[in-house]
């Protein structure tokens, strides 16, 4: 349990502003693909806010995180501006990849986001090398590895732990269980009700937790880290949570159920959260202010994407190959 001061209140408010700038910037997104503005399609993680947010915040600066398509939050989470986020969705040259990743190729590795990644579980064995390269060049970086329960099912995953557990890599694995692959309920995919379980058969320590309690995923965050830290190899958190009515804005997996489709905001994370800052000291106007800031970066978010150009077809070719020595 986190103690009531005025120090620690502030450090759970920047949680709290950290989630709905999240949202807010998923319902932006939704908004402009619904214009026509987003290419391609765009994954929102409504309603999951809390997982990256707990998660990232037990990180120190310089650790690394690779995420999947639905990783926005995950890209804010640790840090990157939304200004940049916003404009690689809308293809602008001020995006944070120049506007050729789109919403499911996101990166800032000047934060440690080592990106998002449209294949479903092919970032996974990815953050297994990345965790690779960090115990052999002893930087005592951890590395988190967001990944969906659709994710394993696939041999990747197998694999990567596998391997990560052989090698003791300071990996955490981290699955943000919606309950969903698409239109497929983990129920009619997986024959035991725990991701987590997956894990423990390759001699893993793993856990199931409430993926919509920012707090507990923090803590729970906090002791994997520092088990994947002193070099005692991976460890997995499963995170329960619910999908919003979508699996992606193009409308793909929505509920067939109406009741289904709004189960989510019965245990929406945010309201969630704001009813526990109350019980610990905070103010209704310190997150009526969170919010308003919060929303308000989202909006010049936006507005500084909508002003930014759109690439010339000649930079087709710039950026097909590293220069030498970088």
């Amino acid at each position: 349990m986190i103690a009531a001061t005025q120090e620690n209140i502030g450090m759970l408010l920047a949680l709290y502003n950290r989630m709905v700038m999240i949202r807010a910037f998923e319902e932006s997104a939704i908004e402009l693909f619904a214009k026509g503005l987003i290419t391609g399609s765009t994954h929102p993680c409504i309603g999951q806010e809390a997982i990256p947010v707990g998660a990232c915040s037990a990180l120190e600066p310089d650790d690394l995180v690779l995420a999947t398509y639905r990783g926005h939050g995950a890209a804010i989470a640790k840090g990157a501006d939304p200004r940049y986020l916003m404009a690689e969705l809308l293809t602008r040259t001020t995006g944070c990849c120049k506007g050729r990743g789109g919403s499911m190729h996101l990166c800032d590795k000047e934060k440690g986001f080592l990106g998002t990644n449209a294949i479903v579980a092919a970032h996974i064995p990815i953050a297994g090398g990345v965790a690779l390269s960090c115990k052999l060049r002893k930087t005592r970086q951890v590395v988190l590895c967001f990944f969906g329960d659709g994710a394993s099912c696939e041999g990747e995953f197998f694999e990567t732990l596998n391997m990560s557990a052989l090698w003791k890599v300071p990996l955490v694995f981290i699955c943000e269980n919606n309950g969903y692959a698409i239109s497929v309920p983990t129920s009619a995919s997986q024959a035991t009700p725990d991701i987590a379980d997956r894990a423990r058969g390759f001699g893993i320590p793993a856990v199931s937790i409430d993926g919509n309690d920012v707090l507990e995923v923090r803590a729970r965050t906090s002791a994997a880290v520092a088990h994947a830290r002193q070099g005692y190899g991976p460890f997995m958190i499963e995170c329960k949570t619910v999908r919003w009515e979508r699996h992606s804005a193009f409308s793909a997996g929505r509920y067939e159920n109406p009741e289904e489709a709004q189960r989510w905001k019965k245990v929406d994370p945010i309201p969630r959260f704001a009813q526990r800052l109350l019980e610990m000291g905070a103010t209704v106007e310190q997150l009526n202010t969170e919010e308003v800031v919060a929303r308000a970066a989202i909006q010049q978010a936006v507005e500084f994407a909508m002003d930014s150009p759109l690439p010339e077809p000649e930079s087709v070719y710039e950026g097909i190959f590293a220069k030498p020595g970088t």
